[in-house]
Formats: C-alpha cells, structure tokens, sequence
C-alpha cells in the first residue's frame, strides 16, 4: 500500500487518480500506524513551506514521516512536498524543513524574460542515473514553483534550464524528490510514478 500524506498542502487528488490509473494500491493517510507500516509513501504539496511545515507538526507528522524513512521506507516529495524534505527554506523568513536531503529551499531570481513563479512545461536533463530517471533526459514535464531546491551535487539527478539550471529531480537513499508535478505531466510522470511503484514493491 502507498499512503499519499494528508495534511491539507497537496494535490493529493490528482496525485491519487494517476496512482489508481497505474494499478496501484494507495490512499490518502495521516494516520501514524498507516504511514508506518506503508510500502511506499508521498509526500505531496501546494502553498508555502512555513505553513506546510506547521501543518505536519500540528499532525505530529514530522517525527513519523523520519522514523518511516529510517525503516527504510521509500518516500517520494512532489513540489512543494520536494522542497520540505531540505534542511530549511528562506521562504517568508526562515523555517527548518524535514532534514531528509542536505539543502535549502531559495527564490527563484528574477532575471529578463524568465518571470517567476517558473511555470508551464520545461524538457528535463538528467544529472545522474536513480531508479526514477529513466528516459527522462529531454523530455517535458509541467512546473509551478518560486523557490528551487539548493542541494549538493550528489544529490542532483535531473534539471530544467530556467534563467539558471533548476534542480527539477534530487534524491537521498531511498528519499526522492520531483519538483515538477508528474501527477499533470502526462505519460512521461505516469511513468516516473510506475517506477516509484515498482521501487516500493
């Protein structure tokens, strides 16, 4: 079973319906001993850092989502739901994130002909090779973001050339990231979410 987190920041219900197109057993969770005994779980996310982080310590998510991952639990972070899983962001001031991939969440800058927030389709390039990136190298996938995800080199998997080289995939262990919502990017994120699938089974 995968559990999609609930806790009111996601797209969850689109994110649902592309896991159910694949044939895949998910639902939509807060529950601690849900989320614990998953075979794979997503964190989703629209909105701001400081108040989706607020929400999951609210839900007394934060220490759950850690020991779920320390279990060994693959956990995929989807936009918003990526950039929770740094260290901290700078988005409206300072707040610690989950602390599950070193970095930390900053403004997309402003620059001539590249308005922000980064939206719409961009083509993918892949930095490294992980269980998610395959057949990635070139092709579109859908954004909507302000803020990018600063990570060290050995977490950077795949970019989008925005202005500047967008971090658009990370990873660390079993812990992966897609700033892109694959959930809205086609066949290409359908595939990107089988293959999540089959690294949970």
């Amino acid at each position: 079973m995968i559990i999609v987190i609930d806790y009111d920041a996601g797209n969850t219900a689109n994110v649902l319906r592309a896991l159910e197109k694949l044939g895949s057993s998910a639902q939509l969770s807060h529950d601690p001993a849900q989320i614990l005994a998953a075979d794979g779980l997503i964190l989703p996310g629209v909105g701001a850092f400081p108040a989706a982080m607020a929400e999951l310590e609210k839900r007394g998510l934060v220490d759950v989502i850690k020991t779920a991952v320390s279990q060994g639990t693959p956990l995929l972070g989807i936009c918003l739901g990526m950039q929770l899983l740094l260290d901290e962001s700078l988005e409206h001031g300072q707040t610690a994130g989950l602390g599950l991939i070193p970095g930390v969440v900053r403004p997309i800058p402003v620059q001539p002909y590249y308005p922000v927030p980064h939206m719409g389709w961009n083509g993918l390039t892949v930095r490294q090779t992980t269980p998610l990136t395959a057949s990635l190298d070139g092709q579109d996938v859908y954004f909507v973001h302000s803020y990018f995800a600063d990570v060290p080199a050995d977490s950077l998997d795949v970019t989008a050339d925005y202005s500047m080289e967008i971090p658009a995939m990370i990873h660390r262990g079993q812990v992966y990231g897609a700033q892109f919502h694959p959930e809205k990017s086609g066949d290409v994120g359908l595939g990107i979410l089988s293959r999540f699938i089959d690294l949970c089974q």
